[in-house]
């Protein structure tokens, strides 16, 4: 299956099958999320277990990143998103079976190492086709298409939870990767031109070495770490927020939830359109700027007394703006510094943003059960935020 010769590809389908490869990774995460409780009381655990779910997910996917990357500058790029997308599936299948939340995290930690491997190796494929700035147009699009997955996913997860109970989700997501893997395998060709023979390859030491040396590389990716930080924590912490405090049902969260993708899709909409004009830094700037003012404002909501959906669903529309203006411009930067470099480059961002993300869902779990209040939620999310404005402000400056 891995040697299966790709038939010809245009441009946008090769744009497409990125776009759906790409989406695999946020379905997994969030169409899970509506069924949360459910499982916590079908598999008879707590609250800080159950968010081990979603935590052992989110640093597989970091840990993953890694190793994807950097063994996709050396063995290609095909070969090894085919066999991650192997693991998925076989992973989805035990997760579905799971009788015991152990058996739950460990099959989740496989389903989030093989499932982020579309991410990784598709960032890096836009960046072996384009130059930096066209990268991050492209990117644009990508991420645009694939904010399609988490705008429907709440939504269809909250569906089937309700309807034929947590299971039926990962039944689902395994059949979606059977059907992505078919798709790659027969249209998404190799687009790594310099590997040069295995003993000519960078080693991943190499590799992280020379990333690690240089400023600029850590700027674009702290930009997109904290920014992804900030939507994890919101990810982490709303489903008990709103299904316990505010009483809403899954199906309910999920409808809600659509405003954050969508406001994802503008985003990544303007940067599509924008990106070339205007330049990364001001694109930076101004996403981390508007994440921080939505932090704001959901916290005066929560002061004022107004507990309502909209409460936490209006300010996430704009986080979701904003992070569509930044996430695919501070990747763009962070895999054009060395673009011989552009899979470990893709690998270390992309691990940092993830990594960066579990943390977060980590602690908001701990605080929202230690306190039962909203307000730990909103304090973590405007200090990641803050944070983000610096390092974008940094884009500026770093040496590169």
């Amino acid at each position: 299956m891995i040697g299966a010769r790709p038939l010809a590809a245009s441009p946008r389908a090769f744009i497409a099958t990125l776009i759906v490869v790409s989406a695999l990774n946020p379905i997994a995460i969030n169409m899970f999320v509506p069924a949360m409780p459910d499982i916590m009381v079908g598999l008879q655990t707590n609250q800080a277990t159950i968010q081990l779910v979603l935590s052992a997910y989110l640093f597989a996917t970091a840990a993953s990143q890694l190793l994807l990357g950097p063994m996709s500058d050396r063995f290609g790029r095909r070969p090894v998103l085919l066999a991650g997308l192997t693991v998925f599936i076989v992973a989805t299948v035990v997760c579905a079976s799971a009788p015991t939340i152990g058996i739950l995290i460990a099959a989740r930690v496989a389903q989030g190492a093989g499932g982020c491997v579309g991410i990784v190796v598709g960032r890096a494929m836009i960046r072996d086709r384009y130059e930096r700035d066209r990268a991050a147009s492209m990117l644009g699009y990508v991420t645009m298409g694939f904010a399609m997955a988490p705008m429907v996913g709440p939504m269809i997860g909250g569906l089937l939870n309700d309807s034929f109970g947590w299971r039926s989700i990962f039944m689902l997501q395994a059949g979606l990767g059977v059907a992505v893997g078919i798709v790659c395998l027969l249209f998404l060709p190799e687009t790594n031109t310099q590997q040069r023979g295995l003993e000519a390859q960078p080693t991943l030491r190499y590799s992280f070495a020379t990333l690690g040396r240089i400023p600029a590389f850590w700027a674009y990716a702290l930009t997109c770490a904290f920014a992804t930080a900030v939507f994890f924590s919101f990810l982490g912490g709303t489903p008990f927020v709103a299904v316990d405090m505010m009483g809403m049902t899954g199906t309910e969260y999920g409808l809600y939830f659509i405003l954050v993708p969508g406001g994802f899709l503008i985003g990544n909409f303007l940067t599509a359109r924008y990106a070339q004009r205007t330049g990364l830094f001001a694109m930076l700037v101004i996403g981390s700027s508007l994440t921080f003012l939505a932090v704001l404002g959901m916290a005066a909501a929560f002061l004022v007394g107004w507990y309502h959906p909209l409460a936490l669903f209006m300010p996430m529309y704009v986080i979701g703006f904003a992070n569509g203006l930044t996430l695919a411009n501070s990747l763009a930067g962070a895999v054009s510094v060395r673009p011989d470099l552009a899979g470990a480059a893709s690998g270390l961002a992309g691990s940092m943003q993830i990594g960066f993300g579990a943390i977060a869902t980590v602690l908001i779990g701990a605080l929202l059960a230690a306190t039962h209040s909203v307000f730990p939620l909103t304090i973590c999310m405007g200090l990641l935020a803050l944070a983000g404005v610096a390092a974008a402000i940094w884009t500026r400056t770093a040496r590169g």
